[in-house]
């Protein structure tokens, strides 16, 4: 019976890409061509632009760099549960495939030219891996309780929200968030909440282990932080101007990086009993250092105002992992699975107000020429220091009511009959892509049993 249910999801699930992918070729047949990259006017002039690359030379490797992170650094964090491992990295490289070919079509609808044509190039690929990076956040806080199906249907809906919400935030108000505190951690963390909310079953909160890790999850938690170290910096700073603002957002994460991750080395053996730091921690130390950045990086934050962001980003997190997480599961019935939360949620949130800070802060002497990349209006006169800072600040509940209202749709959506999983079968969802060894992981052993490693 089990086997011929997995025979059948599998089906499904190959009728469902064949119908996506014939949909974005029929698409992109009609409407996408290579951009020239000479001709800087196919686009409005905003950093997050699908079609605008201000150094087409570094192009590719600014993609290469940004595709890695989102493939790699996301698709090994996103290997969290011992039972799930395997099953979730095929998983995140389905969700990859087809969220950049979504969003390409997504973004460059409001960047059509007068042709009526959506023009690609690298930066546009940068661009695509900023929204892929968005819904594999979202896709941490449903982990284990969704079938590859509803993923790929979760991606079909949130896609066209975030390039909306990005849309408004980047060209409409000006909003400076090269990194994506906003507009990536902020709303793929609180859409894929609002997704596990709607979603919630009583039987999931009383399965335990699905919480479960193992060897396999802490070396893929280690290969994920080791990719994050390496490629967000460059990730993140992929949308800045090479000649102007790039210096700091680089510098800036790495100094956030290292202060979060030493903080969770003085926090949490304050917090937690046991006596070793796990490889999850160290992940989501990274992580939070990183979002806490995304915002502010290019802004001039100073390696002192790094450090102290990324100081505070970790201490946020960890103490909203230890006592805010059991209220969202027991008060507002939202289990989410990987932490996104605190690890995306509360990082991108202190992200938008510091990086609002920096703009009511900021001034032409201080800043110099790099004022126009940064806060081009600003720079133009069309706006006042304080004035950005007003706006950056009322992008944030906006984006949190586009998440919000998204992420119930799309989770009451999702919960229907026709889409649901199996009850009585959870390891189905990974076994659509994958079969799960008879001799696998025991799905009741506790964390002894499986013999977990950490790091000390």
């Amino acid at each position: 019976m089990a086997e011929g249910a997995a025979a059948a999801a599998r089906l499904r699930l190959a009728g469902l890409c064949f119908f996506l992918q014939l949909l974005t070729i029929i698409l992109f047949a009609a409407f996408v061509r290579y951009g020239p990259e000479s001709d800087p006017g196919l686009c409005s002039p905003q950093s997050n632009c699908s079609q605008r690359d201000p150094e087409p030379g570094l192009g590719y490797p600014r993609f290469r760099d940004a595709h890695l992170q989102a493939l790699l650094g996301f698709g090994f964090l996103l290997a969290f549960l011992g039972r799930y491992g395997p099953g979730s990295v095929a998983t995140s490289l389905l969700v990859v495939a087809f969220t950049v070919q979504w969003a390409l079509l997504a973004q460059g609808l409001f960047y059509f030219s007068p042709k009526g044509k959506i023009y690609v190039g690298a930066q546009s690929m940068v661009s695509a891996d900023f929204c892929t990076a968005a819904v594999l956040i979202s896709s941490g806080a449903v982990l284990g309780r969704v079938n590859p199906i509803q993923l790929l249907l979760m991606t079909l809906l949130e896609v066209p929200l975030f390039a909306c919400n990005e849309f408004i935030l980047l060209s409409l108000l000006g909003i400076s968030d090269s990194g994506g505190s906003l507009t990536v951690h902020a709303f793929g963390a609180y859409f894929g909440l609002m997704v596990s909310r709607a979603l919630r079953q009583s039987r999931v909160d009383e399965r335990g282990e699905q919480q479960d890790e193992g060897r396999q999850p802490d070396a893929f938690a280690v290969l994920g932080t080791l990719y994050l170290w390496i490629f967000w910096p460059s990730f993140a700073s992929a949308t800045t101007a090479q000649d102007s603002a790039e210096p700091w957002a680089v510098l800036n994460i790495y100094f956030s990086m290292a202060a979060s991750t030493l903080a969770t080395f003085v926090l949490s053996p304050i917090l937690y009993e046991e006596g070793t730091l796990q490889a999850a921690q160290l992940q989501d130390a990274a992580l939070v250092g990183a979002a806490v950045m995304g915002m502010a990086g290019e802004m001039l934050l100073t390696p002192f105002g790094a450090l102290v962001a990324g100081f505070l980003a970790s201490h946020l997190s960890l103490l909203g992992s230890r006592f805010l997480s059991p209220i969202l599961s027991s008060r507002l019935k939202i289990q989410d699975t990987c932490g996104v939360h605190n690890v995306h949620g509360l990082p991108g949130v202190l992200g938008t107000l510091v990086g609002t800070l920096l703009a009511g802060l900021a001034t032409a002497d201080a800043y110099g020429g790099r004022m126009e990349s940064v806060f081009p209006l600003v720079a133009q006169g069309s706006r006042t220091a304080s004035g950005q800072a007003w706006w950056q600040l009322c992008a944030l509940p906006l984006t949190l009511i586009l998440a919000a209202l998204g992420g119930s749709l799309t989770g009451t959506l999702l919960g229907t009959r026709a889409l649901r999983s199996t009850p009585k079968s959870p390891e189905m969802e990974s076994k659509v892509l994958r079969e799960v060894p008879e001799d696998g992981l025991n799905p009741e052993a506790s964390d002894e049993e499986l013999g977990g490693s950490t790091l000390a």
